[in-house]
């Protein structure tokens, strides 16, 4: 076995687990065989990167045992980038609990508050745009509220307007 190989079959069998979205299975890794929640599989992803965003009780418990929720993948997204593409707001919420940051650009420059307008998820916008950095510009140069503008969701520029209108 080369170095590092248990820790890779660990890390294969926990996000495996957590890509079903089975929490059983992801408690009882945690648990009993004491994998780390951020053991990385074969292809380089922790658990928090490749789990079912639908599934929060995944989420909470790779969370609670201590995954990191800033976790980059080569293009730099983050867990936030993924829920806010997916549309997963209870997933989002709980990232957010245990510290993601959601001003954390990916590789696009893009912040999850763009890449959940790029995907029109107006809900998901309503909850980022409080704790974004509005003015923040993507490899674009486009701020979130001209992507809006851009893609015509008027509905959703509505929302960033509304925040950018509020002082703080």
């Amino acid at each position: 076995m080369q170095p590092g190989q248990g820790e890779t079959r660990a890390g294969d069998r926990l996000t495996g687990a957590a890509a079903r979205g089975d929490v059983a299975e992801v408690r009882r890794l945690l648990h009993q065989e004491l994998v780390q929640p951020d053991s990385r599989n074969r292809f380089g992803k922790t658990a928090l990167q490749v789990m079912m965003f639908g599934n929060i009780f995944v989420a909470q418990e790779l969370l609670k045992e201590g995954a990191h929720p800033n976790v980059q993948d080569e293009s730099g997204t983050t867990p936030a980038h993924d829920a806010a593409r997916t549309g997963f707001l209870d997933t989002l919420k709980i990232l957010v609990e245990y510290g993601a940051d959601v001003n954390v650009p990916d590789a696009s420059g893009s912040l999850p508050l763009h890449v959940a307008i790029w995907e029109g998820h107006a809900d998901v916008v309503c909850f980022l745009a409080p704790q974004s950095k509005l003015q923040h510009q993507d490899s674009q140069g486009r701020t979130p509220l001209e992507l809006a503008q851009q893609l015509g969701l008027s509905h959703i520029q509505g929302i960033l307007e509304q925040h950018l209108s509020i002082p703080g």
